[in-house]
Order: C-alpha cells, then structure tokens, then sequence
C-alpha cells in the first residue's frame, strides 16, 4: 500500500476540497481513503496500485487549482485492529 500526498495551492473553502477529493477519485479509481485540507493546502490518497504522477497533476490543474508536489511513500498498518493512517 502507498500513500501519495499532493502539495495544492488555491482550494479555500470545503467545496474546493471537495472538489479535489472528486477529480482524485476519477483520476485514480483505485484511491481509497481520499482526503483534502485547504488548511494544510495538501490532499493525499492510499492505493495499491501505479500511479501516474504526471496525469494525476494534469487532471488537478485542468480544474483550476496548482498541484504544486506530488510524492510517494510507503504505507504500513497501524494500531490495534490493523487499520491505515
């Protein structure tokens, strides 16, 4: 299991994170646990599978907004009932 987590400039309210949240799935389908924070400005996802850095940080900026990183790391289970953070 990998988490990607993607540095994004320009979300500011709860609609433009869900918005992000939206165009993640649809770029990569197999994106489970998908989150946005405006705060933070970063979303990031697990998936099993390859993805494609450069079409998941086209698919972004074609909805207005600038992914300024996108990396890839490592993810293991955590806690009591083996669950992914």
């Amino acid at each position: 299991m990998k988490k990607i987590t993607m540095k994004i400039d320009g979300m500011m309210c709860g609609m433009c994170e869900a918005h992000i949240c939206d165009t993640i799935r649809k770029a990569v389908p197999s994106a489970k646990k998908v989150s946005a924070s405006r705060n933070r400005k970063e979303a990031s996802f697990l998936t099993e599978e390859a993805v494609d850095t450069a079409g998941l940080k086209a698919a972004i900026d074609a909805t207005g907004y600038t992914c300024l990183s996108v990396e890839s790391a490592p993810c293991e289970k955590k806690g009591l009932f083996g669950r992914f953070f």
